[in-house]
């Protein structure tokens, strides 16, 4: 087994994801020439469609946010040494959170009535992240099995409240929260203060999502809990010996991670929706794998990661538009060459990024001898 390759941490977090979605791109590209279309031009389509007006970078932001989210969650329990993949159940639980909140608490005023279903949505996230972290700790427990398994619980429980308990007769949804119950749209605020802005889903919630990246930044890399969760991830043998408890970090991570997944169901039903309906994680839940381990489980790295996917899903949908051979399937084959490349592939892009760097230190010391002789 050959030994780890050390890099700096710019190349790590940057140099090494932007290999893997270079050549994730590449392969994709080859697909696209397969079948008869011509790669540059779905390039061109694909940025136009997502960067190339007002309009595609509100959905792009807006589907971002989701990511950031999920990939935030993901993010954390990985520092733990937990790989957590029910973010898609945490997050459809945090809806039900949201909903109780919005539908049976509309009494309170909007200043109060949002913080709460907000801080239900993370409630009940965390919730459904701190049982598997439980029995992970308490009780051996896989946390890989046991966030699959709540996965599907948490789909049946949705089932079950919006179908016989909280949902309108007839519909798989509820009723539509009152107006003071919602997160504004950014368009609309733009609206207020004079500009033209085109209709979109972006809402308020995307600066929420960036103030939690910057919160699991400071937890993660600026605190005493944050180095003994590091710890524990990297050595929980080593973390015992420093009189940490590494069941308690590990529930207190899982518990944290259920909290973050819960954005998404911040930004789906406060921010869009406006009430609860079925399926409405749309599998983002399992994007933010993706984004995680692209943007290499740093806070900044998944903010850009998250930012790419949201990319390719908005400018994959015009794509699908413009080319229709080109289907969202081939998008997400995209989204799934570039989890390959900077998961399971790993090893050989940070073979490459040291090479490139040793070349770059390499080049820089010439050009420092070059200007001492000079001089």
């Amino acid at each position: 087994m050959s030994a780890p390759i050390d890099l700096p941490r710019w190349a790590d977090v940057a140099l090494v994801p932007a290999l893997s979605v270079v050549a994730a791109f590449a392969v994709a590209g080859l697909v696209v020439a397969g079948i008869g279309e011509d790669p540059f031009l779905a390039t061109r389509l694909l940025i136009a469609g997502s960067l190339g007006s007002a309009e595609g970078v509100g959905f792009t932001l807006y589907y971002a946010t989701d990511f950031i989210f999920t990939g935030l969650a993901v993010a954390l329990a990985y520092h733990a040494g937990l790989f957590n993949i029910g973010g898609e159940g945490q997050a459809t639980v945090a809806g039900i959170g949201v909903a109780l909140v919005c539908l049976y608490a509309d009494f309170l005023p909007g200043i109060l009535l949002v913080p709460a279903g907000i801080l239900g949505a993370a409630a009940f996230g965390a919730l459904w992240g701190f049982v598997p972290g439980y029995l992970q700790a308490r009780r051996g427990s896989h946390i890989v099995i046991t966030t699959i398994m709540f996965n599907f619980l948490a789909a049946t429980l949705i089932v079950y409240l919006v179908v016989n308990v909280i949902g309108e007769p007839g519909v798989t949804e509820t009723r539509a929260f009152a107006r003071h119950a919602v997160i504004p749209y950014v368009h609309e605020a733009l609206r207020a203060l004079g500009f033209a802005a085109p209709t979109s889903p972006l809402n308020f919630t995307f600066f929420l999502a960036l103030a939690a990246a910057v919160g699991v930044w400071a937890l993660v890399y600026r605190s005493r809990l944050g180095y003994a969760i590091r710890t524990v991830g990297a050595n929980p043998s080593a973390a015992v010996y420093a009189g940490l408890s590494p069941a308690r970090l590990i529930m207190v991570a899982m518990t944290l991670s259920g909290a973050l997944a819960g954005g998404l169901a911040v930004n789906e039903i406060m921010g869009v929706q406006h009430r609860l309906l079925l399926e409405f994680t749309s599998g983002y839940g399992f994007v933010g794998i993706a984004v995680a381990l692209m943007g290499r489980a740093h806070p900044a790295g998944i903010i850009f990661a998250a930012l790419l996917f949201g990319v390719l899903y908005q400018g994959g949908a015009e794509l699908a538009f413009d080319m229709p051979a080109i289907t969202r399937d081939m998008v997400v084959v995209i989204g799934g060459v570039i989890v390959l490349f900077a998961g399971a592939l790993e090893g050989l892009f940070r073979r490459l990024a040291a090479r490139l760097v040793a070349l770059g230190a390499g080049l820089a010391a010439g050009r420092r001898v070059g200007t001492a002789g000079g001089g």
